[in-house]
Parts: C-alpha cells; structure tokens; sequence
C-alpha cells in the first residue's frame, strides 16, 4: 500500500482510508472491530470518522461509531499507534436537534468541548486530524447548487474557530486540522486567516469526489494544488449506485445485498439518489464492463490514480467488500477508458452534485 504525506503535515496516511461511518448501524460492533483490524493488517494505517457518526444519523446512534473505535483501541493494545486517526466535529444543526440543541452556529467553545468529547468516546489522548465536517457559515453542500445570500446569519468567524483548534493542538489534542465539504472561497479564506495571524494551517479538505460528482474538478482541484493542501475523496463509489447493484432494480429494491439507498429511503432524497445520478451511474457502470472492468473497480481506479486526491476514503460492511476495495489498487485505467469516462461527464455533468 503506499503511502502519501497531508499537506505541509507530518502525517504519513495510506492511500486508501477506512471511513467507519457504518459502524454502529449497518455494522455491529464485533464486525466493526474485524474489519478495523483487517484494514490495518492489510496496509490501511489511516481511520477516518466523525462526532455525528453513524449514519443515518440519529439521536440513539450520535457518537456510536467513536465508542466502537475506542473499545477497539482498548481491547487491542498497540493498534492505536498504528493509526493515523481522524474524526471532525458537526457543523451547524442542519435537522439534527441531538448535536448542540440544534444550535444554528458553531462556537469556539462547542468546538473544543466537540473534541475533548470524542477523545473520551475513542478513549485516546489525541487525534491526528480533526475536521470540521461542514462549514459553520452559508454555504452551499450536500447537494445544494448555488449559493444563496438571502440564507447568511450570524455566525463564529474563521478566525475564532482556528483560534479554538489551535487551543486543541497547543494543547496536544489535535495534531493537524482539515475541512470537509467546502468550497474554494472556504479553503483559500482558512489558510490566508491562518497565515496571517499565525494559527494552524489546514492539510486537508475531505469532500465527495466520484464519477458521479466531480465538482472537485470544478476549481477546488486548483486551489487545493496551489495552497499545498490534500483531498480526501469520500463516496468513491458514489453511495453504492456506482457498483452496479443498482442498474436493473433501481434505488428502492433490497436485493440480495441491499445497500444504504434500499434501506434507508431518506438517502434516495438526496443527491445520490437523484434520477440523474443513477442514470449517469449506469452509463459509467456499461463503460467498465465493456473494459473488462467491474463498476467497482473502475470507479475506484478513477479516484486512486487523479493526481488531485490523496487518500481515497472507502466505506464496507464486510470484508469481501473491504478486500476487493483494496484490490482496486494498482489497477491501471488505459487513456481509451479514461477519453469513454470524460465523454460521459460532457453528456452527464456531475448529477450527484
């Protein structure tokens, strides 16, 4: 497995980086603590997962999957120092009255009591990267298109939430900071605050980058090269519809193997279960087979050799699903293969957006 440097960091992560926002509700916790142990077995020293986890998120499952990550450190000892651990803190409620009361803002003090939290859940003095997993202003994200003024509210300036993570990482809580589905005004305003009052510069922005949605490649893969910050690629397999499972019975139906979009009906309410989403998963998902190729594998290649992403992030349920994830790697895409690829996003621009 190689290997990859975050940003101006000192954190040396796999290229493949286990998401665990499963466990605690499609993956109990045994299963969880056997797919945690086979990753890093296999050569993944990279776990990301966050505060509001697991998903679906609700009030009776909020912070499950740290609990799930800390009893795997506690009952396997070593296994932390093995690791490069990321978790993030929520953004502003978006609908979830559990985190904050539903606070519409973000502080700094919510910040660090967000973190010193999630160090006791995953019962460890520290974590490797600490994100903030939305951003606390307006912003268009998970899904929305444009950005709408009329929404702007009062909220905690960039400047006074790096000063609370600087807090965390004088303190020793954190060692490096990140972002997560931001936008480029987003990134390039957090390191020009950081840079000229000298507080801790982000590494990393974690967004959705799939074939499905490469917004990324809409000006934040410039920004990110040019301010020497690294992309962590989430949903690679854009929520499953990019594995084929979906292409002759649709978003609705179990199956055999039923994935998030069949069990739970508020992700088909979202971007991934977009009927253009799915039409354009099935046009990329032909494309791999007439390659040779299963939709997996394609859809993983893409993100494992784009020179713009550093680690991709994979979310499994299972090994088998685990093991063929991490087979994808190495798996070359031929230039034909990649010219089929980019004719389709000319026909389907980015649906999953």
């Amino acid at each position: 497995m190689d290997h990859t440097t975050l940003g101006a960091s000192d954190l040396k992560v796999s290229r493949i980086c286990l998401g665990t926002m499963t466990f605690g509700e499609q993956v109990a916790e045994a299963q969880a603590h056997e797919l945690l142990s086979h990753a890093v077995d296999r050569g993944i020293n990279f776990i990301d997962t966050a505060e509001m986890y697991s998903v679906p998120a609700r009030a009776e499952t909020y912070g499950a999957t740290e609990a799930i990550i800390g009893n795997w450190f506690a009952r396997n000892p070593g296994r932390r120092e093995q690791v490069v651990l990321a978790s993030k803190v929520a953004g502003p409620a978006r609908g979830l009255n559990w985190v904050r009361g539903g606070a519409s803002n973000v502080t700094a003090t919510d910040i660090v009591a967000a973190c010193d939290a999630s160090l006791k859940r995953l019962q460890t003095d520290r974590i490797d990267l600490y994100q903030i997993h939305w951003p606390v202003r307006n912003a268009p994200s998970f899904g929305a298109l444009y950005f709408d003024p009329s929404k702007d509210s009062e909220y905690t300036s960039v400047h006074e939430q790096l000063e609370a993570l600087a807090t965390l990482v004088k303190a020793g809580k954190v060692r490096h900071i990140g972002l997560s589905n931001e936008t480029p005004y987003g990134l390039l305003e957090f390191v020009r605050v950081a840079e000229q009052h000298g507080l801790p510069r982000v590494v990393s922005v974690q967004n959705a980058y799939c074939l499905i949605n490469r917004v990324v490649d809409n000006g934040l893969d410039e920004a990110l090269y040019r301010s020497h910050v690294s992309l962590l690629a989430y949903s690679p397999l854009g929520f499953g519809l990019l594995t084929g499972k979906y292409d002759d019975v649709g978003l609705d139906t179990p199956g055999q193997q039923p994935g998030r979009m069949a069990l739970f009906e508020q992700f088909r309410k979202q971007r991934w279960g977009r009927a253009e989403s799915l039409a354009a998963a099935r046009r990329y998902n032909a494309l791999a087979r007439e390659h040779g190729l299963t939709p997996a594998r394609m859809a993983l290649a893409f993100c494992y050799t784009r020179w713009s992403v550093a680690s991709t992030i994979i979310g499994v349920t299972g090994r088998a699903q685990l093991d063929e994830n991490i087979q994808a790697w190495g798996t070359k895409l031929s230039p034909e293969l990649l010219a089929g690829i980019d004719a389709i996003r000319w026909q389907h621009r980015d649906p999953a957006q």
